[in-house]
């Protein structure tokens, strides 16, 4: 079979071959008890999550909700560990809770893999992946990365005020994750559009949903079909070219891991770039200590990460079973924050706090276990050059109106508007 073969017609026209899998009514509205009907949609949540968290911690470490057709809470690092690497017991089918569960005959290779992918496909889907994202091949982005990120500020000029999320921090992954997948950088306005969709509107109606994310797979299919035809040296014809098992990989595995290069590769970036600008712009001690020793950076890249750890992940419950007291049921939701992982003062000393020269941080922002994030260097990088060139090019700015900051709902958090005053 050659590649023109597997991408001439649309894949997605054999779901109806498929089992459905399972959707669940949405439930809207105010939580009337985190304990026992939470919901990381809530307006409460992305406005600043950290008091509820602490405060089941304390009294609750692992709640419940009934909304999402079910699912559990953990807060605590120990909780959040145990679960993301247990890999028998909990299933990676679906990282995204939602109404909408993938039949269990959609593992172990699921929608997006390797994140969806449980063992042992995963170890070999994973594989593929790491030499496009090992540290030699990023260290061969960073001068671009740099020299757009100069670009973005040069933009600035002769303002006094400027969003710092929609304006600077949104824009680097993009292009990065765009010129590695080789697709037009000025489709970046859609790629927003694709984060979205994906990310926050898992309570819309299930149709509405599909014909949503539809708008993604049907964009990949033209990129991929662009590739066939006219192959370069960058990730999407690496993937079309890529065997497993001695075969070239299913339409469906190379869609799907672009899908997930896309979105998780531009939205969990943005906002880690983002909230370390926002904490310095509400923080002139911190800011004035990075831009006098820019050695720092690092150190306190590491620290960012961890108090703004921007990533939660979601499992399925395999099968039925009593769980450190709680009864789960199968296919049950788990939804791992590893921001809630980040702050547990049992894990962290001042966990509560932002230490921007703190030594010792083991923090879980990329995840832990099997599904580590393959991309890791690459955010590492990202992060690292947009905080030094802003400092460097930005030492003196504060809120412009800290009641503008908007942050995104969902399972991936971030400031989605950051209005800043250049100083």
């Amino acid at each position: 079979m050659t590649a023109d073969d597997r991408f001439g017609r649309d894949f997605r026209d054999e779901r109806g071959n498929r089992p459905l899998g399972t959707r669940n009514e949405a439930v809207t509205g105010p939580v009337s008890d985190w304990a026992t009907d939470f919901s990381h949609l809530e307006p409460e949540w992305a406005a600043d999550p950290y008091p509820i968290q602490d405060d089941l911690r304390r009294r609750c470490p692992v709640a419940r909700t009934e909304r999402f057709g079910g699912g559990w809470l953990p807060t605590r690092y120990e909780d959040v560990a145990a679960i993301a690497y247990d890999t028998e017991r909990f299933t990676s089918r679906s990282v995204v809770m939602s109404n909408f569960r993938p039949p269990r005959e959609a593992a172990p290779v699921g929608v997006t893999p390797p994140i969806s992918s449980d063992p042992p496909f995963h170890h070999d889907a994973r594989r593929l992946l790491l030499p496009a994202f090992k540290k030699s091949a990023v260290a061969r982005l960073e001068p671009a990365t740099r020299a757009y990120c100069h670009e973005l500020i040069d933009s600035f000029e002769g303002r006094d005020v400027v969003d710092a999320a929609q304006e600077y921090a949104q824009h680097i992954p993009i292009r990065v994750i765009a010129d590695m997948l080789g697709f037009p950088p000025e489709d970046g306005p859609r790629f927003r559009e694709f984060v979205e969709n994906t990310l926050e509107g898992v309570n819309l109606p299930p149709d509405e949903r599909i014909a949503r994310m539809d708008k993604l797979f049907d964009y990949l299919l033209e990129q991929i079909r662009d590739h066939v035809a006219n192959p370069r040296d960058d990730l999407t014809t690496y993937l079309i070219e890529a065997e497993l098992y001695g075969r070239k990989l299913e339409p469906s595995h190379v869609s799907g891991t672009m899908a997930l290069l896309l979105i998780a590769g531009i939205d969990t970036t943005w906002s880690a770039i983002g909230a370390s600008l926002w904490h310095l712009a509400g923080t002139p001690a911190d800011r004035e200590r990075l831009v006098a020793d820019p050695s720092l950076v690092p150190t306190a890249m590491e620290e960012f990460l961890r108090a703004f750890a921007p990533v939660t992940m979601a499992r399925l419950v395999r099968e039925d079973m009593d769980w450190r007291g709680a009864e789960m049921k199968a296919d049950d939701w788990i939804l791992l924050s590893f921001p809630a992982a980040n702050r547990d003062p049992a894990q962290f000393d001042r966990a509560d706090e932002v230490v921007i020269d703190r030594e010792v941080n083991r923090h879980a922002a990329f995840g832990l276990g099997i599904h580590r994030c393959v991309g890791s260097h690459l955010a590492r990088m990202e992060l690292r050059t947009a905080l030094e060139v802003w400092l460097e090019r930005v030492p003196s700015f504060a809120l412009a109106d800290p009641a503008a900051v908007t942050w995104a709902a969902g399972q991936v958090r971030g400031p989605r508007t950051l209005p800043v005053r250049i100083t």
